[in-house]
């Protein structure tokens, strides 16, 4: 990709959200790339932005994630539409991938997820508690592996999303968490019994069909939440 390697090095405070920001605006600026075509390999890439590769992996996956890249297993990353194509994504989520992208993304994160638990106890089934319940106790299970336990957090989250029987915000939620996850994955590396204190005041609200409990609880677990990542960043 011309013009990747003479971009400034810099130490971001989040290599995978700096790499995701770069990329994305090659995309639209280096005039070079068609839908179909296919990036360098993650290697190349890492090499280029001077970060490790588990940094690109997470930065290309964002991107997939909000439907700008398609990666193909082992096959490589291809662009997925023409750079007219990708604008109003690009403009819809540039701000979330700029400079300034945390404390907005936590702030919006919390919205969500807070009206979210509100409509999961009102619209809960049977089916989705046995979702949470599950998620739950992966997370329980997961206390002395960071990476299994985030996974579990995040699977937990979606499942809430899903009890909320409201796609809108579902995939509202999903968007934002493919954002924020870049994050918790490189700076949350211990799981806590606090952490799962809060996640179960959730799970008790819902399954008691407690919409004001269950906002209560999920206030409280992102405010917690919120705190903890920007301690780990250096940001409290």
């Amino acid at each position: 990709m011309a013009g990747l390697a003479r971009i400034e090095r810099e130490e971001p405070r989040a290599p995978a959200v700096e790499v995701a920001r770069r990329l994305l605006d090659h995309l639209l600026t280096s005039g070079r790339l068609r839908a179909g075509d296919r990036l360098p390999s993650e290697r190349e890439l890492a090499e280029t932005f001077g970060v490790g590769r588990s940094a690109v992996r997470e930065a290309l996956k964002s991107l997939s994630l909000l439907g700008l890249l398609e990666i193909r297993q082992g096959d490589g990353t291809y662009v997925r539409g023409a750079t007219s194509d990708l604008l109003p994504q690009v403009l819809e989520w540039g701000l979330m991938l700029g400079d300034h992208t945390m404390d907005q993304l936590l702030e919006a994160r919390a919205c969500v997820e807070v009206d979210l638990a509100e409509l999961a106890a009102l619209h809960r089934t049977d089916n989705d508690l046995i979702a949470l319940e599950t998620h739950l106790a992966r997370m329980r299970a997961a206390h002395d592996d960071p990476e299994r336990y985030i996974e579990a957090d995040l699977a937990f989250h979606r499942a809430l999303a899903q009890a909320s029987h409201n796609s809108a915000l579902a995939g509202f939620q999903a968007r934002l968490e493919s954002l924020v996850a870049v994050w918790i994955k490189q700076n949350v590396r211990k799981p806590g019994e606090g952490k799962l204190a809060e996640h179960e005041s959730v799970l008790k609200a819902v399954r008691a069909a407690d919409a004001k409990r269950a906002r209560a609880a999920m206030h409280a677990h992102m405010d917690s939440a919120t705190r903890r990542l920007r301690a780990k960043l250096g940001r409290a």
